[in-house]
């Protein structure tokens, strides 16, 4: 045995199908992959003779990496360029007007590189991205040594990336092709939404994400203003239109999913489509609140995202998480609604399962990958403690995180990255934004 990591807790969160906490106990990770779980005395006492590196200790908490089911990484350089406006005008007369402009290769490099030290310092470990420039995306995915869902975007109008929906979904299958065994890149198929992609575009995405037994991600009845507007058009609402057409086949994430009603949640549920929740994202555009618990309820795989930092303004997933819960209880007055165990999934195995990766991904279990979250306990914020799913869920701030493991390899080690210049990536953000505002 070689290259051996222990990583011990006063808590280890499986989030296996027991949902079993092993208290006092170790992770063993060898070659990237989960060895085996146990208590920490049997397992430091197995391993006594071997060299080991030991992480954490009697005062953390181990779980799994964290899961951010929705993100424009890139746009990453575009927070707090244009806050507080409604998503329309925020769209069409901001962003796409200024990636029009400055949308480039080296831009989404740049972005994303910063957007991966901030998500993996929280704690997040995959994220399910799209954009364009698929081939810088995964550059700085690499470099960064975090794990990636890269959704090609598609669309049926220009942009700096490509021309029309056949450019677009050709770069798509290039990058499939590409990526399709890569330990850190997982590719996929993003058409934006159904008000930018015709019935054409949309069933070509999905044909070609089923040919490559890749994920699908899109936008999905973000606003009022979209359902009606699909109303006017195709006489259904969204999800029913998605239905009829044949969409809903393959593994499919449905972003934001706030405008749903009792039949397009059961559709949800049958056809198996998962939903990247963003509440932070929605409420700062005034967009909604998705009736999660009711998703929930009906059994749907429902995971947190951030969306882009430029509408967030942030990719804090605990952050997101936290409010997320409350908010439902609030809306539902029902203090039941999305309890600590439930957020725990919604951060890790639920959206695993909907993209597809729950084989190596979203739990702590043997033979798969050691993709690990290590959280300092020992901080007056989080003690006492009588439920550990509760601390972490209201209690814990993205700051706590001191270890993060991606493939087994910790990347995250006492708060700093260790593959990277940080100041590097800031300085060059803080470059981007001297051009953008001049």
């Amino acid at each position: 045995m070689q290259d051996i990591s222990i990583i011990i807790g006063r808590y280890i969160i499986t989030m296996n199908e027991k949902e079993e906490i092993i208290e006092n106990g170790a992770v063993v990770v060898e070659k990237g992959i989960i060895r085996e779980i146990g208590k920490g005395n049997e397992i430091l006492d197995k391993y006594k003779n071997l060299a080991v590196h030991i992480y954490g200790d009697e005062n953390s908490a181990v779980m799994p990496g964290f899961i951010n089911s929705h993100t424009h990484a890139a746009m990453v350089l575009f927070r707090g360029i244009a806050d507080d406006l409604p998503l329309k005008v925020w769209l069409t007369e901001h962003i796409w007007p200024k990636e029009s402009k400055f949308l480039s290769q080296e831009f989404v490099f740049d972005g994303t590189c910063l957007a991966c030290l901030e998500m993996l310092k929280s704690g997040t470990t995959t994220f399910n991205d799209m954009y364009f420039f698929t081939d810088s995306i995964a550059s700085a995915v690499k470099k960064m040594r975090i794990g990636a869902v890269i959704g090609q975007g598609i669309l049926d109008f220009p942009t700096p990336s490509g021309k029309n929906a056949d450019e677009y979904l050709k770069k798509a299958q290039d990058f499939a092709e590409k990526y399709k065994n890569d330990p850190l890149v997982i590719p996929a198929v993003a058409p934006h939404a159904i008000y930018t992609c015709s019935k054409e575009t949309l069933l070509k995405s999905k044909e070609l994400a089923l040919k490559n037994n890749i994920p699908v991600h899109i936008h999905l009845s973000e606003t009022f203003q979209e359902v009606e507007d699909c109303i006017k058009k195709n006489g259904k609402r969204p999800v029913v239109y998605l239905n009829e057409i044949g969409f809903f086949e393959g593994k499919i994430t449905a972003a934001h999913a706030v405008w749903l009603n009792d039949e397009e949640i059961d559709i949800m549920a049958e056809r198996e489509i998962g939903v990247a929740h963003c509440i932070e994202s929605n409420l700062k555009l005034s967009s909604g609140i998705a009736p999660i618990a009711r998703l929930v309820k009906k059994r749907v795989r429902v995971g947190m995202g951030t969306d882009g930092a430029a509408s967030n303004n942030n990719l804090d997933i605990l952050e997101e998480i936290s409010i997320a819960a409350k908010i439902q209880k609030g809306i539902t007055a029902d203090p039941t609604v999305l309890n600590v165990k439930t957020c725990m999934k919604m951060l890790t195995i639920w959206p695993a399962r909907a993209l597809g990766i729950d084989k190596e991904r979203g739990s702590i279990e043997s033979g798969k990958r050691a993709d690990l979250v290590v959280m300092n306990l020992n901080k007056p914020h989080l003690q006492p403690i009588y439920d550990i799913y509760s601390t972490i869920i209201y209690s814990a701030k993205s700051s706590d995180i001191e270890d993060v493991f991606v493939n087994g390899v910790p990347v995250i080690v006492k708060g700093k990255h260790q593959f990277c210049d940080e100041d590097e990536i800031i300085n060059k953000a803080n470059w981007w934004a001297e051009r953008i505002k001049s």
